[in-house]
This record gives structure tokens, sequence and C-alpha cells, in this order.
């Protein structure tokens, strides 16, 4: 792992702007849901470079703490982790094309099967290819985006039953509005997944693998646990909406870093950035940071975005530009190389996820999969 204690920018870092990951972090994380779901098991959700985390990195600190399977949006995202040595189970939760499923049976990816022509599909290239396919039937059972249609959704499950090639693993639906303070559409959801369920009930057979429970379910929908949950944005340390209560002691793993690269005094009544929108009320010092939109440090935080300075949080002033930010520090001093906390803690100042994401006017999980890949990761812990 890359040393953080290192004052001066390490020589492998191309740029002064970062994130750091605390993978110890994640790793209590993952024991503080798996510990509230119990008897269920947990699969964390990795999609969009684990939230922006680093998908290998933390698939590779799963792998060390025994989860189940873990969770994925694309292909892609399963095929690098198997070309990175990850062998955990691997469920790609997305649609997916019929030209793909080679790839799966090839990976030993588990595919999601939304349709009975999907299943068809896969049922017939595991037979010619002679590798068996692992499936989870997808029920939609309120969200409409992809999954058969929970009251038409027998024809999926008898279909299944016919499959020689195919292995039904698991079976799962999601939440549209887990998270939202009114819970009845998710317990419609819930009632209506419990009736496609009981299609095994009537033929005494077990179900397989259950899992239905997103971060909001976790928190406040204890009956949808069932036999896997399938945490994101709280693994990662955040809520899922602000409606939610922060009801399990996750912590946020991800602190986003710079540092001061140029330092000036604006005098009273000149305006700083683009458009001229913010004029200094007074004399001011103004230091300038390397990061912006082009990193996924949202332009729509103009004018309500603060950073972290000496442990003092500092407003940013002016528009966000694509590549630098302007900090007003009023008659504070800063130095050329002086660490800055955009995201996250320092000392007893933090800027939480929930709160950048107030300012950008959207919500954590796109504040964190928005950051670029051209931002380093540096890892601590795992």
């Amino acid at each position: 792992m890359t040393a953080l204690n290192e004052p001066t920018i390490a020589a492998d870092e191309p740029r002064p702007t970062r994130v750091e990951v605390d993978l110890d972090v994640l790793a209590d994380n993952y024991r503080v849901i798996a510990a509230h779901v119990a008897p269920a098991r947990v699969m964390p959700i990795l999609k969009a470079n684990a939230y922006g985390h680093g998908l290998v990195e933390v698939a590779r600190v799963l792998e060390r703490l025994g989860a189940p399977y873990v969770g994925v949006a694309y292909l892609e995202e399963g095929l690098r982790l198997r070309q990175h040595g990850v062998r955990l189970p691997v469920l790609v939760l997305g649609g997916i094309l019929g030209s793909q499923i080679p790839r799966f049976l090839e990976h030993g990816l588990t595919l999601a099967a939304s349709s009975v022509d999907k299943l068809r599909a896969i049922e017939e290239h595991a037979a010619a290819l002679g590798r068996p396919a692992t499936v989870h039937l997808k029920i939609d059972t309120g969200m409409e985006r992809i999954g058969v249609h929970w009251y038409s959704a027998e024809a999926l499950l008898e279909a299944s039953l016919r499959c020689r090639h195919v292995r039904v693993e698991g079976i799962f639906t999601h939440f549209a509005n887990a998270d939202a303070p009114d819970l009845a559409h998710a317990r419609l959801q819930l009632e209506r997944f419990a009736e496609v369920l009981r299609f095994y009930e009537r033929r005494s057979l077990p179900p397989p693998l259950r899992h239905a429970a997103n971060s909001g379910a976790i928190l406040q929908l204890r009956e949808s646990h069932l036999d896997l949950v399938r945490p994101g944005i709280l693994f990662y340390g955040a809520r899922p909406s602000a409606d939610v209560p922060a009801s399990l002691p996750v912590r946020q793993a991800l602190r986003w870093l710079t540092r001061v690269v140029f330092f000036k005094v604006v005098k009273a009544g000149h305006p700083v950035s683009y458009g001229g929108e913010w004029v200094a009320p007074a004399e001011t010092r103004v230091v300038t940071l390397p990061v912006g939109y082009g990193d996924g440090y949202a332009r729509a935080m103009s004018g309500r975005a603060e950073v972290i300075v000496h442990g003092k949080r500092y407003p940013v002033v002016g528009r966000i530009c694509m590549d630098q930010i302007m900090v007003s520090i009023g008659r504070d001093s800063a130095y050329n190389g002086d660490e800055v906390v955009l995201l996250g803690g320092e000392g007893d100042t933090a800027i939480p996820i929930e709160q950048m994401a107030a300012w950008a006017g959207t919500i954590a999980h796109e504040i964190l999969t928005s950051i670029n890949t051209r931002v380093p990761r540096v890892y601590r812990g795992g």
C-alpha cells in the first residue's frame, strides 16, 4: 500500500489531487452490515468503480473477508475483476445482449436472466459451449427497469425448471422507494415478490437464493433481508437519502484531497472566475487548487462549496472551472503545497458526502461515482 504519512508529494503520484481510500473502514462497514442483517448474507455492490473507491482493490478486501458474492452492473466490470485475479462469485445485475453470453460463461460470471427469451439464449449458448451457466432470475415488482413483471413471472420460473445447462442460483427484485419516508410502495413490491416466490412452495421446491434489499431496505425494511442483501452506498459509509435515519455506525471510507498551487491577494471589488459572479467584498487572500469539474468536482456547487484548509472551512469563490477552483481564506495564511480537504475529514472538521451532494443538488451516489479516473486513488489498510 502507498504510505499516507509523507508530507511531500510522492514520486509516483502524478497529481497533487488524489482520493484516499481506507480499506479497513470498508471492512468494518461490511462487518457492521453483516451483523445487522444476519442470518442473511451480504453482497456488496461494486458497480461504477466501486462507487469511485476502486473496483479491484475493494473486491480483493471483500474476498479476504469471505464475502459470498459481489454485484456489478456490466459485463466489463466482471471481466476486469477476473483479469485481476478476483475469484469471488460476481453477479452482473444489468441487462445483457445475447452476443455477450459466451464471455460470461468463459469467465464464470453470473447472469441476470430478465426474461424468458434471455433465459433461452443463455441455455442455448451454455449447451453449445458445453459450459454450465449460473443465473439469478430478475423479477420486476415495480421499478419498471429490467426484469419480467411479477404478474407474468410464472412463465420465466417454469422455463427455468426445464433448463438443463443453466443453474438457477438466485431470484431477485429491486426496490424503487426503499429510501423514502413512506414505505408503502416498498412493502407492495415485497408482497409482489413473495407472491412470485410462492411458485416454489406450491411445487414443494426449495427456492433459489432470494434477494431484494438495497441500502434503504437494509436500514428500514428488515423483512426484506431474505437470504442476501445488496448494500451499495451504505457499504461506502453514506445514507441512501436524507430521509433514512443513520441507524448503523458505518463510516465514510473516502477522502478527496488536493494541494494549494497558487496564492494571491484579490482587491475589494475585483471579480473572481468566469462570469464575474463573485466579487470580493473586501481585500482577501485567495488560493487556487488544481481540481475542477473535469475531475468530478461539480460546477453546480459554485457559490456553495467549502473546503478545509488547516482544519478550518473556507468558501469556494467564483465559478468552478474544469481544472481549477479558487478559495477565499480571508486574512488567514496558506502556502503552495499545503494540503486541502475537498471531501472527508481533518481533525474535528469534516465535509461529509451528503453535504457535498446537497451543494451539488444531487445524491451521494453521484458525488462518489463522478470522481474522474484521472484522480489517482491511494489506499491504506486492507
